[in-house]
């Protein structure tokens, strides 16, 4: 299978960690959809990033679809909990919350980013504010656990951490290291794992 996407994009990095926590093989090809020429653009009807090409040709899209896809293919590890239906609604509800961060700060760098007359400061400022009360809560419900759901790493460990290293790379101003230490000691230790290593290397 051939995943399709960017080194900034911080739903692409959550794919790559669920395919490469899983040993999944796979080839991550560099394809950014604005390119001319994008594969992306003529597999997915949406022309977004990440889109899985699978063996026979069928696209998966939307990167919600491809963890939870990409779970199913083993069990070793089993990333979203399958027999356990609180369990799985908790995990799949710290994605959600991951994914929101990741939104709302794709907001502010897209808006950010244009000239300053045209800017939508109160867009910002609602996007900043949910990136601040999203933290806050992450940190009260991580406390002083090892892992964000169960004792083993879950899709929730990597979401958040692709989340929090897509603040660090749109939003270095933000402190929220300083803010959360919990956060801070556990983002240390995700970014040990080989995973997550490969991610931030390429």
């Amino acid at each position: 299978m051939k995943l399709l996407g960017t080194n900034t994009s911080p739903y692409v990095r959550k794919t790559r960690l669920v395919l490469l926590e899983k040993r999944i093989p796979h080839d991550y090809v560099i394809d950014p959809p604005r390119e001319p020429g994008s594969l992306v653009v003529r597999v997915n009807p949406l022309g977004r990033i990440p889109s899985l090409i699978l063996n026979d040709e069928t696209c998966v899209f939307d990167s919600a679809v491809i963890a939870e896809y990409a779970d199913t293919l083993n069990d070793k590890p089993i990333l979203i909990p399958r027999n356990d239906a609180k369990a799985r609604m908790r995990v799949k509800r710290w994605e959600a919350l991951a994914d929101g961060i990741m939104d709302s700060a794709v907001v502010v760098r897209t808006e950010s980013i244009r000239p300053a007359g045209k800017q939508e400061t109160d867009i910002i400022l609602l996007h900043n504010n949910a990136i601040t009360r999203s933290l806050s809560h992450t940190s009260e419900m991580l406390g002083s656990h090892e892992w964000c759901e169960g004792d083993c790493i879950t899709l929730a460990d990597l979401a958040l951490v692709s989340a929090l290293i897509y603040l660090d790379l749109r939003q270095a101003e933000r402190d929220w290291r300083n803010a959360h230490p919990n956060l801070a000691s556990w983002f240390v230790r995700m970014s040990e794992r080989a995973s997550v290593r490969t991610t931030m290397e390429a």
